[in-house]
């Protein structure tokens, strides 16, 4: 057996232990004196040269067709002369030896044949020791040779049957265990693709809001400037106001684009602390808003970035929300590490409104989604006129 292609194999491991344990039996017969068989002619040297050169043989098995037919032809020879010409003892578990090897090797009518090649040979060449200790006088297999042989026969047939049996069964679930290991190679390439396919549907989203926000914007923009240029000379009030108009309009444009830009980035950080990301998206709001929010952040134990970057994107969502919807005049930021978890709170004293009349409200799915994602809890607490408190943990 192919000690190198074999050994990291659990299913096949006991395979070659046994291999071992037989080769190490049949090295253990030749020193023992005593045995009927030591009647015969016998070549312990060529006997121990051929089985060091049998056990190598197993270090590793063909690949090719062709190389396996002669690796077979080989050891059957072998076999044979270890047998015929050096007397070995225990050549029947050689032959066991052969026949698992020929399982590993071989597949199908091939393993089939080599496997009854072998049962024949060993049982011939067993029949023709017996007739040799018959012909040495031998009592027992003078008196009882015949059912002595029938019995190894059966014995040896049903050994190689189980053998058979008990490698295929191995083999299966080797071959099971591999295109499992397929099957999950598949399915990780297949949520590789899902994962992609999600990425491109939600740049094809942010691509759409851009299209959609911008296109808008800008022509409110382009129309307010072809006002103002027909009311210049006419009414200069009027035409003012309109640039004024055209200017809040271009830099509502600005941010949407900005706020989409960042989305499409997959470190919304770019390497800053939490802290001075939060501090910049609370001076971008309070330029565009004119509140200043107040916020107090009690970080006592480092956060993992997952944890960071939903942090920044639940504040930055609710902050955009304060921004287009709330009508506030105070906001109140509150970030804290307790022994186990990070709490986040925002809180608004904004015109609130009523969870249950809200059916677009994709921000807040998505910063429960994110929480949720890191195994999170997330609150909303509002009310018409009572403001709204934001509470992740």
């Amino acid at each position: 057996m192919s000690l190198s292609t074999h050994h990291r194999d659990y299913s096949l491991r006991f395979l070659l232990y046994l291999e071992w344990l037989l080769l190490g039996i049949v090295a253990l017969s030749e020193s023992l004196p005593g045995s009927p068989f030591s009647q015969l002619s016998r070549s312990p040297l060529l006997n121990l040269l051929g089985l060091s050169l049998f056990a190598l043989l197993g270090l590793r098995l063909p690949k090719r067709p062709l190389a396996k037919a002669l690796y077979t032809a080989f050891e059957l020879g072998l076999l044979l002369l270890l047998t015929t010409v050096g007397g070995i003892r225990l050549f029947s578990l050689l032959y066991v030896v052969l026949i698992v090897r020929n399982c590993l090797l071989l597949e199908g009518y091939y393993r089939s044949t080599i496997a009854a090649i072998a049962v024949g040979l060993c049982i011939s060449l067993q029949a023709q020791r017996f007739r040799a200790l018959v012909l040495v006088h031998t009592p027992i297999f003078v008196d009882r040779g015949g059912f002595l042989l029938l019995s190894f026969a059966v014995m040896f047939g049903l050994m190689v049957i189980f053998l058979q049996a008990l490698v295929n069964a191995v083999l299966s679930e080797r071959r099971s265990r591999e295109a499992l290991a397929i099957a999950n190679t598949r399915l990780r390439q297949y949520a590789l693709r899902i994962e992609d396919q999600a990425t491109l549907q939600e740049r094809n989203r942010i691509a759409r809001d851009i299209h959609d926000s911008l296109g808008h914007s800008l022509t409110a923009f382009n129309l307010h400037l072809e006002a103002a240029l027909r009311l210049l000379q006419s009414d200069p009030e009027e035409a003012k106001a309109l640039l004024v108009e055209a200017k809040q309009i271009g830099s509502t444009a600005l941010k949407d684009v900005r706020q989409s830009v960042t989305a499409l980035r997959s470190d919304p950080l770019q390497g800053r602390s939490l802290e001075d990301a939060i501090a910049t998206l609370l001076d971008e709001f309070r330029r565009s808003t004119g509140i200043s929010p107040s916020c107090q952040i009690a970080l006592k134990q480092p956060l993992s970035s997952d944890i960071q970057v939903t942090t920044y994107r639940i504040v930055q969502e609710a902050l955009t929300n304060i921004c287009k919807y709330a009508n506030a005049t105070a906001v109140d930021i509150t970030l804290q590490t307790t022994p186990n978890r990070l709490q986040v709170v925002i809180q608004d004293n904004g015109q609130g409104f009523d969870p249950s009349q809200t059916t677009t409200g994709f921000g807040l799915q998505g910063m429960e989604e994110r929480t949720t994602a890191i195994a999170g809890e997330f609150k909303l607490m509002t009310a018409p006129q009572q403001g709204c408190q934001i509470h992740a943990t």
